[in-house]
């Protein structure tokens, strides 16, 4: 690590806001790096003098090698170019965890470095035959239900099998037409969906029709409020499988938005229901089924209609459920208690409040043998931390703290006496696995390398497989024991593209605008490089909350495509500006009330920072972004038509009151509520501003940020005599996938070449 710190005894502070102070992050001695870092950094919170603070962590050097074709960068990520790993590892018991490798799934202990076959996928199709089910192409995917009991899914049905004694041991064949479809624990019953309806089939073939009536607009056992508050599916099974919680959605006072499908003879209207910023939103109910009776009861979640129920979790006695209230204005959230045998409320467990907002995303998680004590995720001292709570006490203590984030909840040991978590306490580009006793105590870190690490935690709680990476590691799986036993390392990737010629990449941090704040970067230059030339930068921007680009993982999360572009004579910068994730309530919410503000300040000084090198043409500066991040490339090329001479925006928001009413509700309160951020956010109002070249690309089935955005914002240009260039992807939702993407791709990178380059 190299420091610069001459500047503060030989400048004045005046001499010194004019040049920014460099830390050279090595990764030949990453563990004293970042601790030099963090110590620097600390001190700098107290004594800000610099608009650049920057540290620079380089990633796999430059060189000579092959170039990306576009489906290479664009499709090789998830394949070809992806780092070697282990397919369905998992844990089979407390000591022993398997993979699959082509057709066969082997086996190995804690205890041992060997390894074994557990079963192959002959095994699996012979007993599939003796039932006379129809065998499987590949190994599917399964689930160690205990040391010997699979469950697994063919094409056309959920299987039980004993491994052991080499037997399927139940089946319940999924009708066709299925839409969700999920087995409960225990593998006796299977909820499924079709349309809105809701349905249970039970093992010996009885089905039973939950849904009680069959009326457009509502809907059963599907995802609800736009699958925010963390929830992602409307069906909940109790711990046993013998209940299940499932959302009833009424969503008849929701606008049905026009969604056109014109690859029909005649073009056939396909709506949905989009509840738009300050307008009607849907009904939400909860619902529950009791299998030995056949009885649908619904929780008595009272008034007001319209609220949100969100963060569903059974108590391991199937006696209670819990929920989460948040009311419409998202700035008070409610912890409520109901008897899951007749639905009725039993009592407020707690509450949460914000000025600004509250946002519940992870449901309570019970102690092992406890059907009491749970843990909560909450952010309400700034950050997102670890509660313990009682059923009956309430409040126990606040199990971590500190300005870092737990980022992923792993579980506990048997005894419920430690919990286990990745968070960002190393650095907001780190995920390190830690446990910390619930009783209190020290936190304890239990993965050494720095990078991201994701930990899959034994039912004990004694070892954890650990998938890592970082910047020029491509990808570690290690067994790694959580007490004094030495795990080993399980596989260590081969670099994928070793072949290829990337761009070098740098990992840094500059000041945000407050002058406080540090905002990470990823600068990735061309290949070859020469100092003393000129070249375009493009900047690829997200910068909405939810989302972090720069981490210190593989490649430091860039993925292929900036490597392309590298490869085609451009810089590819990106910078995590306030309100993206992962750096605390205070980092992300500043932008409330007046989306597209803090944001782009931050990006401009991003910019500031790209033009101190001489290297940097600043006249030719584009920028490139999808959905928030098309938002951010209009915002940037309108509000600063000086600097972005190019920009190409995909499924860009270019007026929040055409939002969804969840989240858009959530960082800009209705537009009743805030006519002027509103207003100074609403795009089309900028079209004459417009100076560069500017390309908006739009899916036509786009049901999350609708046609209505970018087809305004065209009217609105032509109305102010500006002049963008438009494409649009006819059968595509808001995100363009599958071979479609890399014509997508060429396209954004054609017209960089065209206007830019």
């Amino acid at each position: 690590m190299i420091l610069f710190p001459g500047f503060v005894a030989k400048f004045s502070k005046t001499l010194l806001l004019s040049f920014p102070i460099c830390i050279f992050y090595s990764l030949k001695n990453q563990k004293r790096s970042l601790l030099l870092l963090l110590k620097f950094t600390q001190l700098m919170k107290k004594h800000i003098l610099f608009p650049f603070l920057v540290f620079i962590l380089t990633g796999p050097a430059a060189g000579q090698g092959k170039l990306f074709t576009m489906e290479e960068a664009v499709l090789g990520g998830y394949g070809t170019f992806s780092p070697a790993r282990f397919r369905q590892l998992q844990w089979r018991s407390p000591d022993t965890f398997t993979w699959v490798e082509n057709d066969t799934v082997y086996m190995s202990s804690v205890n041992g470095s060997g390894k074994t076959v557990a079963f192959t996928l002959e095994d699996l199709n012979g007993m599939l035959g003796k039932r006379m089910l129809e065998k499987a192409s590949g190994m599917p995917r399964f689930e160690w239900e205990g040391p010997n009991t699979i469950a697994f899914r063919t094409s056309s049905a959920f299987c039980r099998a004993d491994m052991t004694g080499k037997k399927i041991l139940s089946v319940i064949n999924i009708p066709g037409d299925a839409g969700t479809v999920e087995m409960a624990p225990g593998g006796q019953v299977v909820a499924w969906t079709r349309g809105n309806q809701l349905y249970i089939d039970h093992a010996g073939g009885k089905r039973v029709k939950i849904s009680a009536d069959s009326i457009d607009g509502v809907v059963y056992g599907q995802s609800v409020h736009r699958n925010e508050f963390g929830i992602s599916g409307g069906i909940f099974f109790s711990p046993s499988g013998k209940c299940l919680a499932f959302y009833r959605k009424d969503e008849r006072n929701v606008t049905k938005y026009p969604i056109v499908n014109f690859m029909t003879r005649v073009a056939t209207p396909e709506p949905v229901r989009y509840p738009m910023a300050g307008m009607e939103s849907e009904v939400v109910k909860v619902g529950v089924y009791h299998a030995e009776t056949d009885e649908v009861l619904y929780l008595d979640t009272g008034e007001p209609a319209v609220q949100y129920l969100t963060n569903l979790a059974w108590t391991p006695d199937e006696k209670y459920i819990l929920v989460a209230h948040l009311n419409r204005e998202q700035n008070h959230m409610q912890m409520k208690l109901y008897d899951a045998s007749d639905g009725s409320f039993v009592k407020t467990l707690f509450e949460e409040s914000d000025e600004r907002y509250v946002e519940p995303q992870h449901p309570a998680l019970f102690l092992p043998g406890s059907s009491t004590r749970f843990v909560w995720q909450s952010r309400r001292d700034g950050y997102n931390h670890l509660y313990l709570y009682d059923l009956q006490k309430g409040f126990i203590r606040q199990i971590t703290r500190g300005e870092w984030e737990v980022t992923r909840l792993l579980g506990f040991d048997r005894k419920g006496g430690n919990v286990y978590f990745e968070a960002t306490e190393a650095g907001p580009l780190e995920r390190q696995v830690y446990t910390v006793s619930l009783a209190g105590g020290r936190l304890k870190r239990l993965t050494a390398e720095p990078g991201t690490h994701q930990a899959l935690l034994n039912d004990d709680g004694t070892w954890f497989l650990d998938n890592w990476s970082n910047i020029d590691t491509p990808l570690v799986t290690a067994l790694t024991g959580t007490g004094k036993r030495k795990g080993r390392i399980l596989k260590k990737s081969e670099n994928p593209l070793e072949e290829y010629a990337l761009g070098d990449i740098e990992v840094g941090s500059i000041t945000a605008g407050d002058g406080v704040t540090p905002l990470y970067y990823r600068l990735i230059k061309p290949v070859p490089f020469d100092p003393e030339k000129e070249y375009p930068v493009v900047v690829y921007v997200y910068g909405g909350p939810h989302a972090q680009l720069v981490t210190n993982g593989w490649l430091a999360q860039s993925g292929l495509w900036p490597h392309y572009m590298a490869q085609r004579g451009y810089a590819v910068f990106t910078l995590d500006n306030r309100g993206s994730a992962n750096r605390g309530m205070d980092f992300e919410s500043i932008i409330h009330r007046r989306l597209g503000e803090i944001e782009v300040e931050d990006q401009m000084r991003g910019i500031e920072w790209l033009k101190t090198h001489s290297w940097v043409d600043t006249a030719r500066i584009g920028v490139h972004g999808w959905s928030y991040g098309g938002f951010m490339t209009l915002s940037l090329m309108l509000q600063h038509p000086e600097i972005f001479k190019v920009g190409v925006a995909g499924g860009p928001v270019t007026d929040w009151k055409f939002y969804e009413v969840m989240y858009g509700e959530r960082y800009m309160d209705t537009p009743d509520e805030n006519p002027e951020g509103y207003a100074r956010s609403d795009l089309k109002s900028r079209a004459g501003d417009l100076r560069g070249r500017l390309l908006v690309i739009h899916g036509a089935l786009d049901d999350v940020v609708v046609w209505q955005h970018s087809l305004t914002f065209l009217r609105a240009c032509i109305q102010a005599g500006t002049q963008p260039d438009y494409f649009v992807y006819p059968t595509h939702p808001h995100n363009v996938r599958g071979s479609d993407r890399v014509h997508l791709m060429n396209k954004v990178s054609a017209y960089f070449d065209d206007f830019l380059k």
